[in-house]
């Protein structure tokens, strides 16, 4: 994570706040008045009660998940399934294993950063951590992020979510009344943090898919109390155990859709050890910021438009932005009905997360919702090109219903008839320089 930052710092893009700040929601607070000003991440020297600087918004910007991974603005996508197209394979090609690294500090979890976000948060959580664990009977690494209340030094309590992979592990060790041993990675390598957004299939490991981006092994050295491999350039770790048959209460916590989520009965963590680097770094995350959304509308788009790709011709790009339950396709219109059939196979592609479906021409930017929304309103009717698709069920654990059915929408020019709808356009207007302009500039 460290050389992720250096290079945003070469790029002109980390913001210094010298300033103590106070963790229990000053530091949330002014990570959000950035983000409202811009992309840019910012690092906090000092936060009362840690001596460790705290770093956020490091993948708040689409652009630098672009650059991550090599890809033009528009071809974060295509470039993403280049680049992981062979992540089904045995994740211990991925791997080198190595020593434990010298000079490793262990602690416990109140010499951590205790950042608390919100308003009626029960607390200070860790938000930014992949946990790592295995399955139980493959043996198979699996990368996935939890949200972590912290209750004491011993022990955290955690929602797995019913969809992921480790709950999945989990239930299958509680079911031979056996921990889920498992580790917090605090501040990885950017290619982890990417890779851990994405969902492959059960029993592929995120590390094929880490590697595919850098077309490197992850260096990875034994931990300490369990049996599991750490990423060497992690910041922080916290190796531990999920206890089985036990239930805690956990939250209210303000969640990535923007509200809180209630008091539940969670898992509960038991925490064995804590280490980190030397001059090490935290990272928090601001769930629902930038931050939490673009990585995760980003390698969700991408696994829509590898599933559209395989089935419909002429399909150039995915954005599922701003908030990953919608999905904006943008095509290279080639039949009369093909905005449909794009539709039809969107709605098949994703279904936890494709609320709002949307095609659009290819002169359209599909990651400016107020471009998509012009070509809906100007480019046909607004009562046939849309439609409600009543009573689809939505999110796994939705038992309210609130995330049911679906919207879909053509905004695509009516066939045959593209001449009047061509965009109008002033010559020389991209390369007017305005400094050249305007006076005292």
């Amino acid at each position: 994570m460290k050389h992720w930052i250096e290079d945003i710092a070469k790029a002109g893009d980390l913001l210094q706040v010298s300033r103590k700040v106070d963790p229990r929601h000053e530091l949330a607070a002014v990570v959000k008045a950035i983000q409202k000003d811009g992309e840019k991440a910012v690092r906090f020297a000092r936060v009362a009660g840690s001596q460790m600087p705290v770093v956020s918004n490091l993948y708040g910007s689409h652009k630098r998940l672009c650059d991550l991974i090599q890809a033009p603005e528009d071809g974060f996508c295509k470039t993403w399934t280049d680049l992981t197209a062979n992540a089904a394979r045995d994740w211990r090609d991925c791997v080198e294993i190595i020593d434990r690294p010298q000079g490793l500090t262990h602690g416990k979890m109140s010499d951590l950063p205790q950042i608390t976000y919100h308003g009626k948060d029960a607390g200070p959580y860790v938000t930014s951590a992949i946990y790592i664990s295995k399955e139980p009977d493959s043996g198979v690494p699996n990368l996935s992020f939890h949200r972590s209340m912290m209750v004491s030094d011993d022990e955290l309590r955690i929602r797995l979510g019913s969809s992921h992979d480790m709950a999945r592990f989990q239930a299958k060790a509680e079911g031979r009344d056996e921990p889920l041993e498992a580790a917090l990675l605090i501040g990885v390598a950017p290619e982890i943090f990417l890779s851990a957004c994405s969902s492959p299939p059960y029993n592929v490991s995120e590390l094929g898919l880490a590697v595919g981006i850098t077309g490197q092994a992850v260096r990875m050295y034994p931990a300490r109390h369990i049996d599991m491999l750490i990423p060497e350039t992690t910041q922080i770790v916290v190796e531990g155990r999920i206890i089985p048959n036990v239930r805690r209460p956990e939250g209210p916590f303000g969640e990535f859709m923007g509200n809180y989520v209630p008091v539940g009965d969670n898992h509960v963590f038991e925490v064995l050890d804590v280490y980190w680097q030397p001059d090490a770094i935290f990272h928090a995350l601001l769930c629902g910021s930038p931050e939490d959304l673009r990585p995760l509308e980003a390698v969700t788009a991408a696994r829509i438009y590898k599933h559209i790709t395989s089935v419909v011709p002429g399909v150039l790009d995915v954005s599922c932005r701003p908030n990953v339950m919608i999905t904006i396709i943008r095509i290279d219109k080639q039949y009369e009905g093909h905005g449909q059939h794009v539709l039809l196979a969107a709605l098949g592609s994703h279904l936890d997360y494709n609320k709002v479906c949307i095609v659009v021409d290819k002169d359209v930017d599909i990651y400016d919702l107020d471009d998509v929304m012009w070509a809906y309103l100007t480019r046909g009717r607004a009562d046939t090109r849309a439609q409600v698709l009543r009573d689809i069920p939505g999110f796994y654990r939705d038992p309210q219903k609130d995330h049911w059915g679906r919207l879909i929408i053509d905004a695509t020019m009516p066939w045959g008839r593209e001449e009047e709808f061509q965009r109008k356009t002033i010559p020389g207007e991209e390369s007017i320089d305005l400094a050249a302009y305007l006076d005292g500039t």
